[in-house]
């Protein structure tokens, strides 16, 4: 048996190292079959030299990977441990696993970051609909426009529509200047950020005036089949019911959905039910709908973020 230490610099450090609730601590401990603890500012690993050895460079990539970025996933630790030749057992998800969504027009490749990111993937790839449910910052939006522009790509749609329900967030938008297109600017902005993330401007403008792609309120999708397409309705929890009928029924040969929001950020009037969640209800039973439920383990913005909905969630609750 040896031992060996690192020493960290704040408790932060810590907690984004270890994860929630320990979950990457358990992981290393786990594919090492070493012992970890940690006092008074130090990581203290014990176990075959070997062992210790491969998971002190470990802890040091995740360190570093951390600092540079805010925050650790599941994925991260096991692509690390298998850069040491160390892959999880049948219950641990590789990286692997899923590939990556490849958006080659921007040079440049997502990666799923969290296990469940990647199993929303794979679903959005096996089924021609797919509904997402999670906490703002779990990829929901990102990670679906980078697969439409993958599909898009390969040739397996001929276009991308993004749609989005024009609901204010608890501000009276409708007196800002401009004519109808600026006016519904604030509510499509978030759908072009993504596309701008993953594409170049010029590109996107270029994709977008050949009516490749598309983004359009919810409401101007009434009396439209859309086939050969990737559709996308993000923040659905804002549709109402009827209007979640209307936009499923607009798939036309060919086509494939995705379906995302956050039911805990519902600006709807009191007493309006949501037709995401009515959706998930009516739909969840139909084997060729995928239902993905993301969790505050798969956010991946700001790790502040994370904490964030757990506060909330607790005043809430």
């Amino acid at each position: 048996m040896t031992e060996a230490t690192l020493a960290v610099t704040s408790p932060d450090e810590i907690l984004t190292l270890f994860g929630a609730r320990d979950q990457h601590l358990r992981t290393i401990r786990r594919l090492f079959d070493v012992s970890i603890t940690h006092r008074q500012g130090q990581i203290r690993v014990t176990g075959e030299p070997e062992a210790v050895q491969q998971t002190t460079r470990v802890l040091e990539k995740l360190r570093h990977l951390s600092r540079r970025k805010g925050t650790i996933s599941p994925l991260d630790v096991q692509a690390a441990a298998a850069e040491e030749g160390v892959s999880g057992d049948g219950e641990s998800y590789h990286p692997n696993a899923v590939a990556d969504v490849d958006i080659r027009q921007a040079k440049r490749k997502v990666h799923p970051r969290t296990e469940g990111q990647a199993r929303y993937v794979e679903m959005i790839r096996q089924h021609d609909l797919t509904i997402a449910i999670g906490p703002a910052g779990t990829g929901k939006t990102f990670l679906a426009v980078a697969t439409a522009i993958e599909a898009l790509k390969a040739g397996q749609v001929r276009r991308i529509v993004l749609v989005r329900p024009a609901v204010e967030a608890g501000e009276n938008l409708g007196f800002l200047p401009g004519d109808l297109r600026a006016k519904l600017n604030p509510y499509l902005r978030p759908l072009l950020d993504s596309l701008n993330d993953m594409v170049d401007f010029d590109q996107v403008r270029s994709l977008m005036e050949q009516e490749v792609i598309e983004v359009v309120p919810l409401a101007y999708m009434r009396g439209r089949t859309l086939n050969d397409a990737f559709i996308i309705l993000d923040e659905a929890q804002n549709a109402t019911v009827a209007q979640m009928k209307m936009f499923l029924t607009r798939m036309g040969q060919g086509s494939k959905m995705v379906v995302s929001g956050d039911t805990t950020q519902l600006d709807l009037p009191n007493g309006v039910t949501s037709g995401l969640a009515d959706a998930v209800r009516r739909l969840e039973k139909i084997d060729s709908v995928a239902i993905v439920r993301l969790e505050k383990t798969d956010i991946v913005r700001h790790r502040l973020v994370q904490r964030i909905v757990e506060a909330y969630e607790q005043q809430d609750g």
